[in-house]
């Protein structure tokens, strides 16, 4: 007699694949309510700062749409920091999320600056909006817009700048409110070029520290010696590197650094940490196998200190994506009158900068799995060149007077790193004859065992991703304005 009941089984199966599904919608809701908390108590804090006069309904308002766009930052703009170091398997994702919960935080309360521009990149002129009605209603339709656009864009798995958003919406609201001839169109003509110079600089920089990497250490007879003489510059480098990018774009508010401060602090760095991981990176390699395998270990540390950095100066910079239009109408409505710079109460940094946090924690694991393992496959040594191409490439476009974005920096960095990869594959001698004569060479255990003339064809960067990315660049600024002006056009007539 059989004691097998399959009706049961599957009975049992369906109530199995039930409660899984369940559990994430109740993890979807959970999240949900959780935001919604955020925001219910942004209002709450504002509503206790601003009282009971008749600007208090404003203030209350404004501060929930900065809690609003705070919440898109961190689900959208932190993956493009700790992306490539969870793809890499360099950290858990758990691990990542707190590290760049923490420094997000810190760079925004320590380095956030406590005046911020009401104006974003100045591509609109105060003194044409002498209302300071007119000028409240246009700073909430672009918050309202530049939100509505990022949520939008990570809702659709597209990593888009927030800076260009909130450019975007605010280019939008005051055409609709006083005309085109607010705009300054030179300004917007840079930062419209930023779509093309970061993007490229971010991946050409990336590819070329892959190049080096590949030729120097991972193509060699004696990976150990090389990664012995190699690595602790790597090193170095991206320390001093950071050093640099930290003193220019984090600590702005802690200490405003020239440029030949910048560049001793960078270079005094490197001689520092290349003295302290020299010994190190021995005494850790001493025996490793000849493999890439082995090499990856050496990177995992550096990666974990680059997010934790990045994520610092991006709390410090981007901040002011959530925060900057709410100081605007916060000045406008204490003051009465319009102003390009406004201070920021650290009320307002503090829900900027736990709304950044709280994003990244409840929406940012979808972007961070995209732009760190989706796009092209990572390891230790490729997210390292993403990390130090980041770095360096705010430091060149700052030194050279070019407004970049540091979401489509990453993001190129990776799209690079992909990019090359393919080329290399196919055109490298050297790679194919070391793959022939040692598969342990190639540049993964699975293309070990997969032909020359298979990698030669493989497509290494996904398509599908990339057209989806650049479409969301181009019309980010477009999308936002007008959305902006529709904001506008309905908070007018309310």
């Amino acid at each position: 007699m059989s004691l097998e009941k399959s009706t049961l089984d599957k009975d049992l199966e369906k109530i199995v694949h039930v409660e899984a599904a369940t559990r994430s919608l109740s993890t979807g809701y959970v999240g949900h309510g959780m935001a919604l908390l955020f925001l219910g108590a942004s209002a709450v804090l504002a509503g206790a700062v601003a009282g009971v006069d008749h600007h208090s309904s404003l203030v209350v308002f404004a501060a929930v749409l900065g809690g609003y766009m705070a919440l898109n930052i961190g689900a959208n703009d932190v993956a493009n920091n700790v992306g490539p170091a969870v793809g890499s398997r360099a950290m858990t994702m758990m691990m990542a999320l707190i590290i760049a919960a923490v420094f997000e935080s810190a760079g925004a309360l320590i380095a956030g600056g406590d005046v911020v521009s009401t104006i974003s990149k100045g591509i609109i002129d105060p003194a044409q909006v002498q209302n300071s009605q007119i000028f409240i209603d246009a700073m909430m339709a672009a918050l309202i817009a530049a939100a509505i656009w990022v949520n939008l864009a990570t809702v659709l798995n597209a990593p888009v700048s927030t800076t260009h958003s909130v450019v975007g919406g605010v280019m939008g609201a005051g055409i609709a409110a006083v005309g085109f001839s607010l705009v300054n169109w030179t300004t917007l003509g840079a930062i419209a070029a930023s779509w093309v110079i970061s993007p490229l600089l971010g991946g050409i920089i990336a590819a070329l520290f892959l190049a080096f990497i590949k030729l120097n250490i991972i193509y060699t007879d004696d990976k150990i010696a090389s990664a012995r003489r190699w690595v602790p510059i790597l090193i170095a480098i991206m320390a001093g590197c950071f050093a640099s990018y930290l003193t220019l774009k984090g600590l702005k508010r802690v200490w405003k650094a020239d440029a030949q401060s910048i560049a001793l602090i960078g270079f005094g760095v490197f001689a520092l940490v290349w003295a302290i991981t020299h010994p190190i990176i021995r005494r850790q390699s001493e025996g490793m196998e000849n493999r890439n395998r082995s090499l990856r270990k050496l990177f995992q540390i550096p990666l974990i200190c680059s997010a934790a950095l990045l994520s610092f100066a991006h709390g410090a910079n981007d901040v002011a994506n959530a925060i900057g239009p709410l100081a605007a109408i916060l000045s406008a409505v204490e003051s009465g009158a319009v102003t390009a710079k406004a201070a920021v109460p650290v009320w307002v940094m503090i829900i900027g900068a736990f709304g950044i946090s709280l994003g990244l924690f409840i929406y940012g694991p979808k972007l961070v799995r995209m732009v760190g393992a989706q796009i092209t496959k990572m390891n230790p040594m490729r997210a390292y060149c993403v990390a130090l191409s980041a770095a360096i490439t705010v430091i060149v476009a700052s030194w050279l007077g070019l407004p970049v974005s540091s979401t489509h920096i990453a993001v190129g960095a990776v799209f690079g790193v992909g990019f090359f990869r393919e080329q290399f594959t196919k055109r490298s001698k050297r790679r194919q004859q070391m793959i022939q004569r040692r598969p342990s060479d190639a540049a993964s255990d699975e293309e070990a065992s997969v032909s020359v003339d298979v990698l030669r064809h493989r497509k290494l960067v996904r398509r599908s991703h990339f057209m989806t990315i650049i479409v969301a660049w181009v019309i980010t600024v477009p999308a936002s304005a007008i959305l902006a002006a529709g904001a506008y056009y309905l908070i007018s007539m309310i």
